[in-house]
């Protein structure tokens, strides 16, 4: 069990049987009557946000969370195919779990995967990922000194934003926190 004063920011704690997490939280001790805790709140399972009142001192649940290291095998129909890498078990992971972490996910990448009372919850991408560029526009001689930019798809289906000097067939660095352009990758 957490106390309130045990809050803070990622902290991840169960209500009604549900897993959150804290996004934030502000604690209030007013001239007259009680202290409180104000927090926002993210539903791990819906994504929904709750803003909720605690008071002072009151107690709230530990979820059952298990964080398990997976690789993404491939995709069939609307599931993923993640493999246990400890005990090589296939486990059918519905696409809507991942939202828009889905457009960086190559076949073979080792992933973390949150799993409340045996089913996954939220998968975690390793921070970079290299992608080949499959589709973009040539840039244009002479138009870099502005600094502009193009949109690229990669090999997975994403588009992102990329300098004009990136061309096809090439390799790129991206962050999967924010989906940018790093780097471009040397062969």
């Amino acid at each position: 069990m957490y106390d309130t004063s045990d809050f803070r920011n990622g902290l991840k704690i169960e209500l009604d049987g549900v897993p959150f997490e804290i996004v934030e939280f502000l604690h209030v001790k007013p001239g007259k009557g009680g202290a409180f805790v104000r927090t926002k709140m993210k539903n791990m399972q819906t994504g929904a946000v709750l803003s909720k009142t605690f008071r002072a001192g009151e107690k709230v649940g530990k979820p059952e969370l298990q964080d398990r290291h997976m690789q993404f095998l491939y995709s069939q129909g609307d599931d993923l195919i993640l493999m246990d890498l400890d005990t090589y078990d296939q486990i059918p992971v519905p696409v809507e779990k991942l939202g828009d972490k889905r457009l960086f996910l190559k076949e073979d990448m080792e992933i973390d995967v949150l799993f409340y009372k045996g089913e996954a919850i939220s998968i975690e991408l390793p921070i970079f990922v290299e992608l080949e560029i499959s589709h973009t526009d040539p840039g244009l001689r002479g138009d870099t000194a502005s600094g502009g930019s193009k949109p690229a798809t990669v090999e997975t289906g994403a588009v992102i934003q990329v300098p004009l000097f990136i061309t096809e067939g090439e390799k790129v660095r991206i962050d999967t926190r924010t989906g940018e352009y790093i780097t471009r990758v040397k062969k």
